[in-house]
């Protein structure tokens, strides 16, 4: 079994183009939504961050807005959060990959894939792009989002430049959603040929 990364800066139709993949037959583990399950309603997670960020989780589990102004803009803050996130979702992972381990190739949708080197374990990574003017048009479009708010999570990641410069395979949702379809069905059976099935 071979394991590609998907990645793509925020706004770049990542998820978009993930779901694309699941409906190809591509088992896709993302990894924001086990981050969600695990700080959801009783999630495991809940304790662990409570102790450290008092006052962020109830009953339907984490309140993202006071854990986002916990962390945000505090790199401290944040690198204990991902402690005791970051095991937790790799340990899903792993789950995935061995109940997926007959597959020819599965898809990790991770959107820090760079920032996190997590690149070096894959076979290749896939990069979903788009111009920049649409990038900031769908972020903008975002219930509770600004335009400094936008500008600081974009500091936080690797530049889409960047990124494409370092992808495999690319994937461009600056058109329509039924030419990026057909990207990914090509990609489909192009990775499908190269394992040979």
């Amino acid at each position: 079994m071979k394991v590609y990364g998907l990645t793509g800066s925020i706004g770049m139709g990542k998820s978009t183009v993930a779901a694309m993949f699941r409906r190809a037959g591509v088992p896709v583990f993302d990894a924001d939504a086990e981050v969600h399950r695990l700080q959801g309603p009783d999630g495991p997670l809940l304790p662990a961050i409570e102790a450290r960020f008092p006052g962020t989780t109830g009953p339907k589990g984490v309140n993202r807005a006071r854990l986002g102004a916990a962390v945000f803009g505090d790199p401290q803050a944040r690198k204990a959060l991902e402690a005791i996130v970051h095991p937790a979702v790799h340990d899903r992972r792993e789950r995935f990959l061995k109940r997926h381990r007959a597959r020819a190739f599965v898809i990790l949708d991770i959107p820090l894939l760079f920032e996190t080197r997590g690149e070096r374990r894959l076979n290749g990574v896939i990069v979903v792009t788009a111009p920049a003017w649409k990038q900031r048009r769908r972020v903008l479009a975002r219930p509770g989002m600004t335009a400094s708010k936008f500008r600081q999570i974009v500091n936080l990641q690797t530049p889409d430049a960047v990124k494409r410069t370092r992808a495999d395979y690319i994937i461009n949702t600056g058109t329509s959603l039924a030419e990026t379809a057909a990207q990914v069905r090509r990609l489909v059976a192009c990775l499908g040929r190269q394992t040979g099935r």
